[in-house]
């Protein structure tokens, strides 16, 4: 059994199909580049011919070179009834030019006889014809066996029957694909088992869909049975729940399974990986996300970080480094000395388990998150909250005033945010429009800022959320509001807590931008 397991990337096509995903064919390209850079073996870049985009995107990926990466058109078999030489979506396939073709056929009788609306006998010269003439052309060809996984399980006979057509027509992959999501990975195991007896020489991969929360897990286990590829996307994007995460797997081969997918020296530019996708896809990446999510190595409880401390693979399966995370410890009314002592630390503040300066943080902390402030997702204005105890650090900017108005002219109504700002001893003072009173106050605070700090452009806010806290009080009831800002590279978390939402808005705000300020000064 080979050690060597092939990635085989389809974000471009299968990934784009998750909903609010939408690539343009410059970040269509830009992704190629990277997954190129990161060792992924082969990238299917989408359907020649399907529509004015791909077609552009092959136009242009044709002239690039790549030093690890095949690009591979996808399309389907000749259609019925049709000579393959004929047949004008498998001459738009050759037509991209790319050095590897995949094209999916039919391997459950379900869908031969009830979609396709032909023989069993027509479905499997339609694999063989296209099989063959593309291989005549010089081309590495993939066959994806679609719903593999269903039409096994209600005929056997003829899905092998099939995937063993397909080989003898001299396809070099076989692709089992889950398609509708639904098997377990038990099922995928004896299938997988089953199907290699049949298929020859050609290698064999496997497409896993998420619609019950087995797509990594079905991969693997395909694996571990014999299969040689894994297809997938990365962030497990894809048409319902989502396609086999390769973020989630690729770690998961070579650091639990001993088996080589992508160069050594890539993994540790996993996360880094998985964060460029989701800022191309415009979507925020899920805290939660194993391996490379912010939360895959953060630790909350006051024992556990204690354990961590003594020794880190107590609570950690591996070090966060390997793939490029890092250890999170949370600080919330749960913490104990430990979790203050380590976060002053990274501030290069020394604090001994019995100083009083430590026992003053840790009651200051929990008095504030019974109050309704909350630092689990707010490590910013944690930060600062220790930076401004312990050290006399000056602040970058004070607010002299603000003013919020709203101001209609007949067809809608607009927000304005007056402010005033001092920076040692000069003032800036700006108005800004919002489409809401925290957008207007965020515009008209950086403006007053960007005089003194032009730099302060590269940040923006990326999430806003409030929570209305002892609702039983009404409009005077408490506000807690949590706000992510980033720069591109890196994303952090304040808060800010008050009856009215306004103050609570700026007072995150003012966290935020102080925080990042400090960080560019060296304070952090």
């Amino acid at each position: 059994m080979s050690n060597i397991i092939r990635i085989y990337d389809t974000t471009l096509r299968d990934g784009s199909q998750g909903e609010g995903i939408n690539f343009s064919v410059n970040d269509k390209i830009k992704i190629v580049e990277k997954l190129d850079a990161f060792g992924i073996q082969f990238v299917e870049g989408g359907w020649p011919g399907s529509n004015p985009r791909d077609v552009e995107f092959f136009n242009e990926i044709s002239k690039k070179k790549f030093k690890q990466t095949q690009i591979v058109a996808f399309g389907s078999t000749r259609r019925k009834n049709i000579d393959v030489q004929q047949d004008e979506q498998v001459r738009l396939l050759l037509g991209a030019e790319t050095p590897a073709i995949a094209v999916f056929g039919k391997t459950w009788l379900l869908h031969v006889q009830e979609v396709l609306k032909t023989s069993p006998s027509e479905n499997l010269a339609m694999i063989r014809d296209t099989v063959a003439y593309l291989k005549s052309h010089n081309k590495c060809v993939l066959f994806d066996a679609e719903h593999a996984f269903d039409g096994y399980k209600d005929n056997p006979e003829y899905a092998l029957e099939v995937l063993k057509t397909a080989a003898s027509a001299g396809a070099d992959w076989i692709t089992l694909c889950d398609t509708n999501g639904g098997t377990l990975p038990s099922e995928i195991g004896t299938i997988v088992s089953e199907v290699l007896k049949v298929i020859g020489s050609s290698g064999l991969g496997i497409h896993t869909h998420n619609d019950i929360g087995m797509a990594e897990a079905n991969a693997l286990t395909a694996i571990e049975k014999g299969a040689q590829m894994i297809q997938g996307t990365i962030n497990g994007f894809g048409e319902r729940t989502g396609n086999c995460n390769l973020i989630s797997v690729i770690p998961t081969l070579h650091f639990k399974m001993k088996r080589n997918a992508v160069p050594d020296e890539s993994l540790p530019k996993l996360k880094q990986l998985s964060q460029f996708v989701y800022e191309i896809a415009n979507m925020l990446p899920n805290p939660a996300e194993p391996w490379v999510g912010n939360s895959a190595f953060a630790h909350k409880g006051g024992m556990h970080v204690n354990a961590v401390q003594k020794l880190a693979r107590t609570f950690e399966h591996i070090d966060p480094s390997a793939v490029g995370n890092h250890r999170r410890v949370l600080v919330s009314d749960l913490s104990g000395k430990s979790n203050i002592i380590l976060k002053a630390k990274e501030l290069g503040i020394e604090l001994e388990n019995s100083s009083p300066e430590l026992r003053s943080i840790l009651n200051t902390i929990k008095q504030m998150e019974h109050q309704g402030y909350e630092f689990e997702s707010a490590e910013a204005s944690f930060m600062l909250l220790i930076q401004k105890k312990f050290k006399k650090v000056q602040a970058p900017f004070t607010i002299v005033s603000y003013h919020i108005s709203m101001r209609s002219d007949g067809q809608s109504k607009i927000c304005e945010a007056t402010i005033k700002v001092r920076v040692g001893d000069k003032i800036g003072h700006t108005v800004a429009d919002g489409m809401g009173p925290v957008e207007a106050l965020d515009g008209a605070l950086r403006a007053a800022l960007l005089d003194f700090y032009p730099n302060l452009k590269e940040m923006k806010l990326s999430d806003y959320k409030v929570r209305i806290l002892e609702s039983s009080n009404g409009t005077a009831a408490k506000t807690r509001v949590l706000i992510d800002s980033s720069d591109g590279t890196q994303t952090w978390g304040t808060v800010g807590m008050s009856s009215n939402v306004i103050e609570a808005s700026l007072q995150a705000l003012v966290d935020s931008i102080e925080y990042w300020l400090l960080k560019k000064r060296g304070e952090f």
